[in-house]
C-alpha cells in the first residue's frame, strides 16, 4: 500500500498554494478575439456580395443630439462596419429633435429593404421629452440588432435563442467565455448587476447555456460569498473596483463589462478607466479575466456587426435582392366566361397599403382611398431617383374597329404574364378611364375578362379626383377670365390695382406669379409702392379679348396634359402658368400667370399629380393616371406613373404602358412628345392586332358598336384577311423607324381559324416585327399572355436603338411634313395661308 508521510503532504499542499498565489490569471483580451470575429463576418460578406451581386448588408446608427461620449462611440461602429463590408449610415437629428420625429426615421429605416440593422444611440439628447421605451420598441425586431426591444428581451427569456437577437455585450461576453475553453454547462455562474442591456439578457444567455446562475446587484447582503462561489463571474454594476481580488474564487473566469474613471495624478487627463472589478488582486487569483479597456467593450462593437449580418442572412432566407416578395392570386378560367363584373366580383383583391408594403413602398409613401385604391406621393419617386430603371416596354394597336384591339387587356395580360407567372418584377401603367368610356361600347371595365383592374366598379365609377379637380382648375381660370374682363372695363387703374395689390398692415406685396409678370414686362421692380403710373398701367391693363377665350373642354384637356406630361410639383406648375387662355386686342397671348392665378391652380391640382395605386385580377401592380385624350393631346398614362413604376421594378423588372389610339397618331405622339419630356426610352415595342379588325382594312363591310358582328367576320377568309395584312404591315413599318424592336400581338377570339391566326403571324414577320404570337389574356389572363411575356424578355436583352423622327432643332413646319410622311406615308405637305398665320403665331409664343 502507498503511504505519504504528513510532513511530505504538507509541504505538497503548501507548495500547490505557493505556485497559485505565483500564478497569474490569464488574459482574454477582447481585441485580439473582436478581430478574429470581424475577419469572419468581412468573409461572409464578401460570399454575400458574390452570390448576389449589389448587396451589401446595411445598418443604420440614428443619434439624436451631439454628446461627445455617443460621437466616439458611433465613430467606432462607423469604422468596424466599414472594415467589414457593410453599408453603415449616420443620422443625426438635432437635440430640438421631438419623439414623432424620431419615431418617423425609425419607421422609415423600418420599412427599407436596404437596412437590416437599426441602433437608437443613447442617451437620447434631446431638449424635448422623449420616451426612451417607446423609442426603443419602435424598432423592427427584426431589424434590432442591438436586441434591445421588448420582444427580442422575451425570446431570450423563454430560450428562443435561434429566433431572436442577443444583447452585444452579454453576447460579447458569451463568446470571451468561449475563447478561454472553460465549458458553461454545469457551472456557477454569478452576474452582477441586473440592468436590461447587460445583466438581464446575461443571466438568461447563461441560464440557457445550462449554468446555474445567480444574480447579485447593490442589495444582495451576502455579495462577497456570492463572488466566492462563481465559476464564472461577470460584472455589469457600474461602480468602480467594487468586486475585491480576495472575493473571486480560485481558478474562476471573471468578465468585467464596466467601464469607470477615475482620479490619476500620473495621467496626462488627471483619471484613468477601470472596471467593476479590482484588476490587479482579482488576477491573483482568477484563472482567465478581461481587462478594462480592452476586454469587453472591443467585443461589443464585434457583436454589433455580427447581428447586422445575422439580420441580413436572415433577410435573404425570405427575399431575392431586387426581387418583390409579392403574392400573386392566379385565377382559374370558368367555362363558360362570365361577365366582367362577375369576374371581379369574384376576386378579393388584398388590401392596397399591404400591395404597397410588397413593392417596397415607405408608409408614409402611401395614401390608401378605401382598401383597393392608394395614391403614390411624389416623395417615393424622390427616394429612388438614384436607382436604375426596368425595361420599358410599350402597347399599341393596328387603328382599330369601334370595339377595340383588346389593347389594354392585353396589356394588362402581358404584366401579369411577366409577373404572376415568370416571377419578374412587372407593372402596368394605364391611363385613367372617363364615366363616357365607361358607358360606351367597349363596357366599364379597364381591360376586361382575366386581364382587368379590380374592382371593376372602384375603377370605372368611383372618381378619384383627377378629373374633378381638372373641371374645377378649369372652372377656376374661365371665372377669373370673366371676372377681370368684367372689371378691368368697371374699375379706374387705381381701385383695380387696389384690388389686385391689396394694402395690408400699410404694405402691398406682390405674388409670385404677378413679380413673374412684371419681369415679363421688363420692370424690374419688386415693390409695387415704386411703379409709376405707367408701369402701373401696363401692369394691371391685360386688355382681355373675351371672344379669344378659350373654351372649358380644351382648357381642361391642356391641364389634363400638364398633369401627365409634369415630372414634379414644380415643373406642373411652371407649365400650368404658361397656359394661354386668351388674348390682348393686340393678339398678344393672356397667360394664367398674367391672370395671377397660377399658384392656386398648383395647389388645387397638387394632389391629381399622385399616381394611383391598384391591381389586376392576378394582383400585379397597376398605375391609373391621367387621362389626355389623344386628338388633342398626347394620350396614354402619365410620364410620373411610368418614372414610378420604372424605379420601383428594378434593374431587371418590367414596366408595360400603353399608348392612345393606334401606331399612327397615338405612336407618334407618345414617342415624339412623351419620350421627349421624360426622357424616357422605350426598350420593347408590342402591337396588337385582331382578325376581325384585319379584315376590316381588307374590305369586310363595317363593323357598327351595339349591333352583331356581320356574318363575314365568322367566317374564314383568308384572301380578305391577306388584304387587311398590309395595313399591318405598313404599320410595323412605321414603328420601326423609331429603332425598336416591334412584336405584334394576335388577340385571338373564338372565331378565328388556325389557319388566320397563322396568316397573320407570318405576314407580320415578313414585314419585319421582332416576332408575332397568338394572345389570349382575355380568357385565360396572365396564362394567355405568356409566350408573349417570353418573347418581350427575349427582345428587351436586343442593344438599345431608339431614335426620334426628326432632329429637336428643325423647324415646325419640317417636323410636320416628316411626321406626315414617315407616319400617314403623304408624299408632301403644303400649309394654308391661314395654317401658315398660326403656326408662325405659336412659333412666336414659343408653344
Amino acid at each position: 500500500m502507498f503511504s505519504v508521510s504528513a510532513a511530505v503532504l504538507r509541504r505538497g499542499v503548501l507548495r500547490y498554494r505557493w505556485d497559485r498565489c505565483c500564478a497569474l490569471a490569464t488574459v482574454v483580451s477582447g481585441n485580439k478575439t473582436s478581430q478574429q470575429v470581424k475577419q469572419r463576418l468581412k468573409e461572409e460578406v464578401e460570399q454575400m456580395k458574390s452570390q448576389f451581386p449589389g448587396f451589401r448588408p446595411g445598418l443604420v446608427v440614428l443619434q439624436v443630439g451631439d454628446r461627445e461620449d455617443s460621437n466616439l462611440y458611433i465613430s467606432m461602429k462607423l469604422k468596424a462596419a466599414a472594415e467589414i463590408g457593410i453599408n453603415a449610415n449616420h443620422i443625426r437629428l438635432p437635440e430640438t429633435a421631438t419623439e414623432n420625429e424620431v419615431l418617423r426615421n425609425i419607421v422609415a429605416v423600418n420599412e427599407n429593404p436596404a437596412f437590416h440593422g437599426l441602433i437608437v444611440q443613447l442617451p437620447l439628447d434631446s431638449i424635448n421629452p422623449i420616451n426612451t421605451e417607446k423609442i426603443t420598441n419602435a424598432v423592427a425586431p427584426e431589424k434590432d440588432v442591438d436586441g434591445l426591444t421588448s420582444i427580442n428581451a422575451g425570446k431570450l427569456s423563454r430560450g428562443d435563442l435561434g429566433d431572436c437577437f442577443i444583447p452585444c455585450t452579454p453576447n460579447g461576453c458569451m463568446e470571451l467565455i468561449s475563447q478561454t475553453g472553460v465549458s458553461v454547462m454545469g457551472k456557477n455562474a454569478v452576474v452582477i448587476g441586473r440592468s436590461k442591456i447587460v445583466g438581464a439578457p446575461m443571466h438568461d444567455l447563461l441560464l440557457w447555456s445550462h449554468a446555474t446562475v445567480t444574480t447579485c446587484h447593490s442589495k444582495t447582503p451576502d455579495l462577497a460569498e456570492q463572488v466566492g462561489k462563481a465559476d464564472i463571474l461577470v460584472v455589469g454594476a457600474g461602480r468602480a473596483e467594487m468586486v475585491k481580488g480576495e472575493w473571486v474564487k480560485e481558478g474562476a473566469v471573471v468578465i468585467d463589462c464596466g467601464i469607470n474613471h477615475i482620479p490619476d495624478e500620473s495621467k496626462a487627463s488627471g483619471k484613468r478607466v477601470v472596471g467593476d472589478v479590482h484588476y490587479p488582486s482579482a488576477k491573483q487569483r482568477a484563472g482567465f479575466i478581461t481587462p478594462v479597456p480592452g476586454g469587453v467593450g472591443p467585443m461589443t462593437v464585434a457583436m454589433l456587426m455580427k447581428n447586422t449580418v445575422e439580420s441580413a442572412k436572415r433577410f435573404l432566407q425570405t427575399h431575392t435582392p431586387g426581387k418583390w416578395n409579392l403574392v400573386y392570386t392566379k385565377k382559374r378560367p370558368h367555362e363558360p366566361q362570365p361577365s366582367d363584373a362577375a369576374i371581379s366580383s369574384s376576386c378579393e383583391s388584398k388590401p392596397v397599403v399591404q400591395l404597397a408594403r410588397e413593392l417596397g413602398l415607405f408608409s408614409d409613401e402611401v395614401e390608401s382611398y378605401g382598401r383597393s385604391r392608394a395614391k403614390i406621393r411624389l416623395d417615393a419617386l424622390k427616394r429612388m431617383e438614384k436607382q436604375p430603371n426596368g425595361k420599358y416596354v410599350v402597347v399599341t394597336g393596328v387603328t382599330s374597329s369601334p370595339l377595340g384591339e383588346g389593347k389594354r387587356t392585353t396589356a394588362l395580360g402581358l404584366a401579369q404574364a411577366l409577373g404572376a407567372h415568370l416571377n419578374t418584377n412587372a407593372f402596368a401603367c394605364v391611363q385613367k378611364s372617363s364615366l363616357e368610356t365607361c358607358f360606351g361600347a367597349r363596357g366599364p371595365a379597364v381591360g376586361g375578362g382575366y386581364s382587368q383592374i379590380i374592382p371593376l366598379e372602384e375603377v370605372s365609377l368611383q372618381p378619384s379626383g383627377q378629373n374633378e379637380l381638372v373641371s374645377a382648375a378649369g372652372r377656376l381660370v374661365m371665372d377669373t377670365v370673366k371676372a377681370y374682363a368684367h372689371y378691368e372695363t368697371k374699375l379706374s387703374e387705381k381701385a383695380l390695382f387696389d384690388l389686385l395689390v391689396p394694402l395690408r398692415e400699410g404694405q402691398r406685396c406682390v405674388s409670385l406669379a404677378q413679380l413673374n409678370r412684371l419681369k415679363k414686362l421688363a420692370i424690374e421692380k419688386s415693390d409695387p409702392l415704386t411703379l409709376t403710373e405707367r408701369e402701373i398701367r401696363r401692369f394691371i391693363r391685360l386688355d382681355i379679348d373675351t371672344d379669344s377665350a378659350t373654351d372649358s373642354f380644351s382648357l381642361e384637356n391642356e391641364m389634363m396634359a400638364v398633369l401627365s406630361l409634369s415630372s414634379s410639383e414644380e415643373e406642373m406648375q411652371h407649365r400650368l402658368a404658361n397656359i394661354i387662355v386668351a388674348t390682348n386686342k393686340s393678339g398678344d397671348p393672356i397667360t394664367t400667370e398674367d391672370l395671377n392665378v397660377s399658384g392656386p391652380l398648383a395647389m388645387l391640382l397638387k394632389e391629381a399629380l399622385k399616381p394611383v395605386l391598384m391591381q389586376t385580377v392576378e394582383g400585379t401592380p397597376v398605375f391609373l393616371h391621367t387621362s389626355p385624350l389623344v386628338n388633342v393631346a398626347q394620350g396614354g398614362p402619365s410620364i410620373l406613373a411610368d418614372k414610378m413604376a420604372l424605379k420601383i421594378v428594378g434593374s431587371e423588372g418590367f414596366v408595360v404602358t400603353e399608348s392612345g389610339h393606334g401606331a399612327d397618331v397615338g405612336l407618334e405622339k407618345f414617342f415624339n412628345i412623351k419620350c421627349l419630356y421624360s426622357g424616357l426610352q422605350p426598350d420593347v415595342l408590342v402591337m396588337v392586332a385582331t382578325i376581325r379588325t384585319l379584315k376590316m382594312q381588307g374590305g369586310a363591310p363595317p363593323i357598327q358598336a351595339g349591333l352583331p358582328l356581320p356574318k363575314e367576320y365568322l367566317q374564314e377568309n383568308l384572301k380578305q384577311l391577306e388584304r387587311g395584312c398590309c395595313h399591318m404591315r405598313r404599320q410595323v413599318e412605321k414603328a420601326q423607324a423609331f429603332g425598336l424592336p416591334v412584336i405584334v400581338a394576335v388577340n385571338k377570339f373564338s372565331s378565328d381559324t388556325d389557319a388566320e391566326l397563322e396568316l397573320v403571324c407570318g405576314q407580320a414577320r415578313q414585314a419585319g416585327a421582332f416576332d408575332a404570337v397568338q394572345c389570349s389574356s382575355w380568357s385565360e389572363g396572365g396564362a394567355g399572355a405568356l409566350a408573349l411575356a417570353e418573347t418581350v424578355q427575349r427582345a428587351a436583352k436586343l442593344p438599345a436603338c431608339f431614335k426620334f423622327l426628326y432632329d429637336l432643332q428643325t423647324p415646325a413646319s419640317d417636323k410636320l411634313r416628316t411626321v406626315a410622311q414617315k407616319m400617314y406615308g403623304l408624299k408632301d405637305v403644303k400649309l394654308s395661308p391661314k395654317a401658315k398665320e398660326k403656326l408662325a403665331l405659336y412659333t412666336k409664343q414659343e408653344l
